[in-house]
């Protein structure tokens, strides 16, 4: 099913939340960041490379996250991706504002329902 079919874009300015969240699990490559926001969302957000990696430079630039070469399960050369101090305080402080605004988008789309 094609990506637009499913509702599978990322809402602007969620992405680098759902990075730093996937990356609090431990360190990872961008194809596995693909593949757990993926499966972590039940396969309803898609994240292309041409968003991640962006995004990913972003964050290392913010100091949010860290990178280095390892090697994969594969045995492939690939740049690791790592949550950093700063990077936890961020995700708290995006997480919180995230659950303000969802609850809000939520009391307005139930406005008048009883």
């Amino acid at each position: 099913m094609a990506e637009s079919e499913r509702g599978g874009e990322v809402i602007k300015g969620t992405l680098d939340l759902l990075v730093l969240k996937v990356l609090q699990l431990g360190p990872m490559h961008g194809w596995g960041i693909t593949e757990r926001l993926d499966t972590g969302s039940e396969r309803v957000l898609q994240v292309g490379q041409g968003s991640l990696y962006p995004a990913l430079y972003r964050l290392e630039r913010q100091g949010y996250i860290a990178s280095e070469w390892g090697v994969t399960e594969n045995n492939r050369q690939a740049r690791f991706y790592a949550l950093t101090g700063a990077g936890r305080k961020r995700l708290t402080e995006e997480r919180a504002t995230w659950a303000r605004m969802s609850r809000a988008v939520d009391l307005v789309l139930r406005m008048g329902e009883g």
